[in-house]
């Protein structure tokens, strides 16, 4: 573990904190979903540090939505006192690169919806994977990316390459946390793993799905087993998902199996996520607020995102709402 201070983190936290008040939170999205269309939901943006997007294409959402990320990134690891705690936030998008580059077997078509936020260039990752040449890509993402390929090249079943990178990529993040001066990170990696695994258990049964085919796609590491979740085969979810953190996920995913629509149960799964991390609000300064941060930063593009579409594509306000989740702000 790191031996880096909570107080070394001083400067960051207050960075964060002034910060916090340019976040997209609770009423600016009331806003965008009470507004009367797509240009006015995007000009109330502009309030959180959003270029103009009045008119904007999906390509130019999009563009804008990395773009803010990159460039937050870049400022936000200059300032960290653990590099690690940044690079645990970018290997997300080192797996979405490897998820692409595996299903579109390295065309050209796939190449736009590469990120440059991970710690492999989208170019670099790009000449690895045509070549075979995985020199400068870290071990474990490259091991990841052959046995993900291999195993597409076998089954021809993309799902069961992206379980596989799906593992490699909670497994790094395991143990890239573990490295760092608080348990924080890793507690929220664990509680992430626990929902993933209660969603794949949930689909499997509400699907009828075979055992084995839950027992490919549990991934290890989370509060509770991989051998446990597996239990659900022959006790409710609600008694494997026992946890108070879960509880009230399980109980709707047990509702869901039954034959219950399954939105009520993946707002909560989601959530529970960003509920674990309000406990940073009461965290003055330390790697908590950082964590908490980076979080809420991707929350905001995801809300942001799925209000503009949905006025682009006039869905209603009442079932916009239905559709967010819990704001951190």
């Amino acid at each position: 573990m790191s031996k880096v201070k909570s107080t070394d983190y001083l400067f960051l936290s207050t960075y964060i904190r002034a910060r916090e008040n340019s976040l997209l939170g609770e009423k600016r999205l009331e806003q965008m979903v009470e507004a009367a269309d797509f240009d006015e939901a995007a000009k109330t943006l502009t309030e959180c540090g959003f270029p103009d997007l009045t008119g904007a294409t999906d390509a130019q959402l999009e563009e804008a939505f990395a773009q803010r990320r990159t460039e937050f990134l870049a400022e936000f690891e200059k300032l960290c006192p653990e590099k690690d705690l940044v690079t645990a936030y970018r290997l997300k998008y080192d797996y979405h690169n490897a998820k692409v580059l595996v299903k579109g077997e390295g065309g050209e078509e796939p190449m736009r919806l590469l990120s440059a936020c991970g710690r492999v260039a989208p170019e670099t990752l790009t000449e690895a994977y045509r070549n075979d040449t995985w020199q400068e890509v870290p071990p474990a993402l490259a091991v990841a990316i052959r046995e993900a390929r291999t195993t597409l090249a076998r089954t021809a079943n993309p799902q069961l390459a992206d379980m596989g990178l799906d593992k490699a990529y909670f497994a790094e993040m395991l143990a890239v946390t573990q490295t760092l001066s608080t348990g924080f990170y890793t507690g929220y990696v664990r509680l992430n793993i626990d929902v993933a695994n209660l969603r794949s258990a949930v689909r499997c049964l509400r699907g009828h799905m075979d055992e084995g085919l839950l027992r490919t796609a549990v991934i290890p590491g989370g509060n509770v087993s991989a051998e446990s979740v597996c239990r659900v085969y022959g006790e409710a979810v609600t008694e494997v998902f026992h946890d108070r953190a879960l509880a009230a996920c399980a109980e709707l995913g047990q509702q869901s199996v039954e034959g219950a629509p399954l939105a009520a149960f993946e707002r909560a799964c989601d959530n529970v996520l960003t509920e674990y991390l309000t406990s940073a609000k009461r965290v003055s300064f330390g790697p908590e607020v950082a964590v908490a941060y980076l979080a809420s930063l991707e929350a905001e593009i995801t809300a942001a995102r799925m209000v503009l579409l949905g006025k682009r594509g006039g869905v209603a306000p009442e079932t916009l709402r239905e559709r967010l989740r819990v704001s951190y702000v």
